[in-house]
């Protein structure tokens, strides 16, 4: 039986479906592949092409490619670049060296988690990748305080990404005549691809072995069908946002708008791990305070010992159903054959094997507090 289709956020903007959307520029590859197209984030994208289960497994045992090209990408160079990307980020920039990339977040002053996102480090600049829910407002931040000696540019509009994830990821690049085998987790590198310049990092948001190539525009398309021909002997399969969502949860990564955001700083979030305390940056203050004193609530992860699918919003209550705390995250693990989510609780039951329930349609279905990642 085919699962059922991922929770918001991914359709949260089904309402504005009248309004005009964008479209990446691989648009017409995923209609002729028969993908189901639905609006996100201001762009019209796929959801799934031959079913999630089946995109998911496909990751997770052989490889996917993903069409991630509403993600913002923006360039930051001049003398004073790292220093201001040091102000604004709560990361330590210096770890960004030349062909590294690191995970951080912009926060707000009062601590919140505004953006999560990442910096490509090279000799003279510095590329950083954000959400397209937020480039707005992070690019609108940028420009308030843009210093004279650094030079910004927003590339969005004019780069395409693709994710290329999964165990046989090298196998495809290879029999793209591109031998990657040798780039480290969070390293990244200059490729030429049909005849185009390509940034491959060796990230993603699967939890497998895999990359995302930065791509002009008007290259997509061939190299997408270059990628899936080459990678066909060896798993390779479309994939749509349904399946990125389901396993990313399973590593119990946090997606902004529903585990993060302005209200949720990184010590409840579980991300005291991406900040960088010996340095200066916008809104340290406040996540220093949250880390010496403590959070009162924690993000967990969860699973549920009886039938039930956790979707976001849903409360978190004790077995008194007492409302404890909140569901951000959940699904039905395709893995694991279990429902599973992420929640906000107080820190007295975050321990693993702690019980707790969620309350859906009115009935409270029992949970254990499993730990990250659930795989």
């Amino acid at each position: 039986m085919e699962l059922a289709t991922p929770s918001p956020p991914y359709f949260w903007c089904m309402e504005n479906a009248a309004l005009a959307l964008a479209t990446t520029p691989l648009h017409q590859v995923h209609l002729d592949a028969g993908a189901r197209m639905v609006p996100f984030a201001g762009y019209e994208m796929p959801v799934q092409y031959a079913g999630l289960r089946a995109e998911h497994q496909a990751v997770r045992t052989a490889a996917g490619l993903f069409d991630v090209s509403h993600m913002g990408e923006l360039w930051f160079s001049g003398t004073g670049a790292g220093a201001y990307l040091q102000f604004l980020l709560a990361g330590d920039i210096a770890k960004a060296a030349p062909g590294r990339a690191l995970y951080t977040c912009l926060l707000n002053e009062d601590g919140g988690i505004v953006e999560d996102l990442l910096v490509y480090g090279f000799e003279d600049r510095y590329l950083v990748v954000v959400n397209a829910a937020n480039r707005a407002e992070v690019v609108s931040i940028i420009g308030s305080s843009l210093p004279e000696d650094v030079h910004f540019e927003d590339a969005s509009e004019h780069t395409a990404l693709l994710a290329l994830q999964g165990p046989n990821s090298d196998a495809v690049m290879q029999a793209m005549g591109v031998d990657l085998s040798g780039l480290k987790y969070y390293h990244h590198t200059q490729i030429q691809l049909q005849g185009a310049e390509v940034l491959v990092g060796a990230t993603g948001y699967t939890g497998e072995r895999g990359f995302e190539l930065y791509v002009p525009n008007a290259a997509a398309p061939e190299i997408w069908k270059a990628l899936m021909k080459a990678g066909a002997a060896h798993g390779l399969v479309p994939c749509g946002l349904g399946a990125r969502d389901t396993l990313r949860l399973e590593k119990g990564f946090c997606l902004h708008g529903n585990d993060i955001g302005p209200s949720r700083n990184p010590v409840e979030a579980g991300l005291s791990w991406v900040v960088g305390w010996k340095t200066d940056f916008r809104g340290k203050e406040a996540v220093a305070a949250a880390k010496e004193h403590g959070p009162e609530l924690k993000l967990v992860g969860f699973t549920l010992n009886e039938r039930g699918i956790p979707r976001k919003d849903y409360p978190i209550v004790d077995e008194n159903g007492r409302s404890i705390g909140i569901v951000t995250s959940g699904t039905q693990s395709p893995s694991l054959g279990v429902a599973i989510g992420l929640g906000y609780v107080p820190v007295d039951v975050v321990t693993k094997g702690s019980e707790l329930f969620i309350s859906i349609r009115g009935k409270s279905i029992r949970a254990t507090v499993t730990g990250i990642p659930f795989l």
